[in-house]
């Protein structure tokens, strides 16, 4: 099994299937290009996924998109527990991930995954701030009705955690205000080992891609 992801630094589709196979040490090889680059190109001319990344190549079945890979590895790999048990709590978790994955626009727009830079003083628009306040709503509604303690958003690890997981870099990158409890899941996130490990990766890249560094003073970002 091959999974095909892009930047550390920027891409957050990628992110979300590498933290899933890195953080169950799952036997799927990761092949890394630089988003844009030819190489890549060549590689996904071969493919269905429309000219973008992460793709997951199991033998002849190729899957595109990070929810639906993240679906896949959860089937193949069902000890990795993909989704809560409770039923209630896996519908909810699977609203929440389906929200991430089709929402948030202005924050994904005005705040792009960039884990070497920080942008003091920036600006979001009011869309955008929502967009946080949306972010927030979220986790708190998890974490009150179904996180038992655990530190994650439904206690344990899920693709939940994994689809919200790049905001957290985003939210790393510019100043934004956040209750007490949001900032603790971020601090849960942030010091996982996994996260740890694909921050190092991106602190440590130099390709650039210009339409994700923001047009903002900014400071590079050299430590974990």
């Amino acid at each position: 099994m091959k999974l095909i992801i892009g930047d550390y630094n920027y891409s957050t589709w990628s992110m979300r299937p590498w933290l899933y196979v890195h953080k169950h040490g799952l036997p799927v090889e990761v092949k890394r290009y630089d988003l844009f680059s030819e190489d890549l190109r060549q590689v996904l001319l071969e493919r269905f996924s429309n000219d973008k990344v992460p793709v997951l190549l199991d033998g002849a079945t190729e899957v595109w998109d990070s929810l639906a890979i993240l679906e896949y590895l959860g089937e193949r790999f069902p000890d990795s527990k993909p989704w809560p048990e409770d039923t209630e709590a896996r519908a909810v978790a699977r609203s929440v991930s389906a929200e991430m994955h089709s929402s948030f626009g202005a924050l994904r727009n005005e705040a792009p995954m960039n884990l070497r830079r920080q942008f003091p003083g920036y600006r979001l628009s009011e869309e955008a701030i929502a967009d946080v306040g949306r972010v927030q709503a979220v986790w708190r509604y998890c974490r009150e009705g179904f996180a038992n303690d655990g530190p994650w958003l439904f206690g344990e690890f899920t693709i939940a955690d994994v689809m919200y997981a790049p905001v957290v870099m985003r939210f790393r990158s510019i100043p934004v205000n956040l209750d007490d409890d949001a900032a603790g899941y971020c601090s849960t996130v942030e010091s996982d080992p996994s996260v740890r490990e694909w921050i190092r990766r991106g602190l440590e890249e130099t390709h650039r891609v210009d339409e994700d560094e923001l047009d903002w003073p900014s400071k590079p970002v050299t430590e974990i």
